[in-house]
């Protein structure tokens, strides 16, 4: 199985019809702080985190929380509307979900309801099948979060499970790899 730090980054960026999807930069700062400190965006992820300790953490220079491979920024007319996460399952609650990539993905509250996350996702999941062949992808989401079980099934996540977690039942889907072609 590969690793996602072992695959060359940053790529270049991907555009799609309406979106780049890119490394993080310093300008990304002030965005990352509101993703991070918006109660909208955090309602199914455990609550947002204060805003005065995301300014003193954050450092000015690196503008975005620690860049990794699988990091997205995604950018709308040139600014940051949200965040797309692939990155190595390697210790999760659940045993099928272990080791495989998982998909993550934040959007600002104004960036919602236009298909921005079902197209910037599906790109970064096209960009995985090319540098990961073959791999599954897996995605949790609560299950009362109506909108992200939309855009799972949209983006081809089946259900593997439900459980619970942080006080809430939790949704597992997974994406079967695509088959790298002959």
């Amino acid at each position: 199985m590969s690793d996602l730090g072992n695959i060359a980054w940053p790529p270049e960026p991907i555009r799609t019809e309406r979106l780049v999807l890119r490394e993080a930069e310093a300008r990304d700062r002030a965005a990352f702080v509101e993703l991070l400190a918006s109660p909208e965006v955090h309602t199914y992820l455990g609550g947002p985190r204060p805003r005065d300790e995301l300014e003193r953490e954050m450092p000015e220079a690196a503008g975005a929380p620690e860049r990794w491979p699988g990091s997205f920024v995604v950018e709308l007319d040139g600014a940051m509307i949200g965040q797309i996460l692939l990155r190595r399952a390697t210790q999760h609650r659940r045993p099928a979900a272990a080791g495989k990539a998982d998909l993550g993905y934040l959007f600002l509250p104004r960036a919602w309801g236009s298909g921005y996350a079902a197209e910037a996702c599906a790109a970064a999941l096209d960009w995985f099948d090319g540098v990961l062949p073959g791999e599954p992808v897996v995605l949790t989401t609560q299950s009362a979060n109506l909108a992200s079980m939309r855009l799972a099934a949209k983006l081809g996540f089946t259900e593997v499970e439900r459980f619970q977690a942080w006080d809430a039942e939790q949704w597992l889907g997974v994406r079967p790899p695509v088959t790298p072609p002959d």
